[in-house]
């Protein structure tokens, strides 16, 4: 790092919050995806004003700077290929305000996920979108990826929320973006713009979410199917009716598979099981909507369906869900875990083409995800150390991804581009969308000092 900046970095956030040392660097270097690359020098951030004098310097002298939250990410896109300056904002930690007349939540970017639902419980309210990683992630890093979970199927993701922001651009300069009113028209939606920019246009440092009341009742089923088809007729059939489960996963039969395998679970042994989830404010209502849900798995052949009527008793419908994170990275030395979207009329179509690519190129893919949201994670098993299974990964890769897009999809619907899916940007996106996205870019960052290397922003 060049003394001058040293120098300046120094001045702005003080001594004790910069760091060039390579152990601290080295915990800087990646995030969950396979990707590592160090920093030159890192610094933690605690306001709007400091964040700007950093923005400044880092442009004027064209060093690459990098926002970074928890570091949950798992697509690279909080990793500094370019070296340069990581930004940590964790310390942006407060919850400004919440307003419960107005339905709103002020927070900063370093804001855990969790801790702001815990704030807004003892009002009745929460927020509804829900990562996987939400115990730990902060909300700076889910507005970066337009974060998404397993309520994708009714209650959307982060774009869904974000009513404002407050984001300082390239030159330091701040902006603030948006509204605190749940309706506004107001020139050019430059807040959607932002929420999933992954830091490459401006650093956000005040985020203004809206809020919902909590559910008060909760139904949850399990339903096994035979039949990939009948699980997908079922999906489509939910989703056309007045029934909105608030969520709606899959698991196909090498996951099941595998679970039976290496748990206790006793799940049986079909193409695929759907677990979904009702919620609303009046027994009677939760239970009509199961009523309807339950009459549809029947439409379409399912067996083994269990209900229940509470979270104590639903627990055990979950645990086969809920055991998949931590499960599949234990069952193979090296793992690419991917996310893409189809529409929802095209999931079975989308699964069984999977299959077809993972005979093809022979390995393993298990497949689960938020089928309310057509919103899948292929996991794809291999090994690093074997050159021809990793040839043959990123075969897997491009073809997965050339499929989702074929059938009306996208690359990603939750954990964002970065870097691992850089090079898929062209099959998605038209020359024409390439080149307007990349002159924002270039009007918005110039000298491309925000997060440089990720997006195929660069060219």
């Amino acid at each position: 790092m060049k003394e001058i900046i040293k120098e300046g970095l120094i001045e702005i956030v003080g001594k004790e919050n910069y760091t060039d040392q390579i152990i601290d660097l080295v915990s800087y270097s990646y995030d969950a995806s396979e990707y590592r690359s160090r920093p030159e020098c890192a610094v933690w951030a605690e306001s709007t004003d400091q964040i700007s004098w950093i923005l400044r310097l880092a442009d004027k002298n064209r060093t690459p700077i990098v926002p970074r939250g928890a570091g949950t990410g798992l697509a690279g896109l909080s990793v500094p290929v370019k070296g340069g300056i990581l930004l940590d904002l964790s310390r942006m930690d407060q919850i400004i305000r919440v307003s419960i007349p107005d339905r709103l939540s002020v927070v900063q970017p370093g804001v855990v996920y969790a801790d702001l639902q815990e704030a807004l419980a003892s009002d009745g309210f929460f927020y509804p979108p829900d990562p996987a990683s939400g115990k730990v992630c902060t909300l700076g890093g889910n507005v970066a990826t337009n974060a998404g979970g397993l309520r994708g199927a009714k209650y959307g993701t982060t774009r869904d929320y974000v009513l404002a922001l407050e984001v300082v651009l390239a030159d330091g300069k701040v902006m603030r973006i948006g509204s605190q009113t749940m309706k506004c028209s107001s020139g050019y939606d430059l807040t959607r713009l932002f929420v999933g920019s992954e830091g490459t246009l401006g650093v956000v440092t005040e985020i203004t979410l809206k809020i919902s009341p909590k559910p008060t009742e909760v139904a949850t089923a399990v339903a096994a199917f035979d039949r990939l088809e009948g699980a997908g007729e079922a999906v489509t059939l939910i989703m056309q009716s007045g029934v909105t489960p608030s969520v709606l996963e899959l698991i196909d039969a090498n996951t099941i598979s595998v679970v039976r395998k290496h748990t206790d679970l006793q799940l049986p042994e079909v193409e695929a099981i759907l677990l979904a989830e009702i919620d609303g404010n009046t027994q009677v209502d939760v239970k009509y909507q199961m009523e309807g849900l339950i009459a549809m798995f029947n439409r379409c052949n399912a067996r083994n369906i269990e209900t229940a009527y509470s979270a104590a008793d639903a627990e055990h419908l979950w645990l086969a869900r809920k055991s998949l994170g931590g499960l599949v990275g234990s069952v193979s030395k090296n793992l690419a875990s991917e996310d893409v979207t189809v529409p929802m009329g095209r999931i079975a179509e989308f699964l069984r083409k999977v299959e077809a690519i993972s005979k093809k190129h022979n390995l393993l893919i298990l497949n689960f995800g938020h089928a309310g949201a057509g919103n899948f994670h292929p996991n794809i098993l291999y090994d690093r150390s074997d050159s021809d299974q990793v040839n043959r990964l990123d075969q897997v890769l491009l073809e997965l991804h050339e499929l989702a897009c074929k059938l009306g999809g996208t690359l990603t619907g939750e954990h964002g581009i970065g870097i691992t899916k850089a090079r898929f940007m062209t099959i998605e996106h038209d020359p024409a969308a390439m080149r307007v996205m990349r002159a924002l870019k270039k009007t918005l960052d110039p000298n491309n000092i925000l997060n440089p290397g990720k997006m195929d922003l660069d060219k």
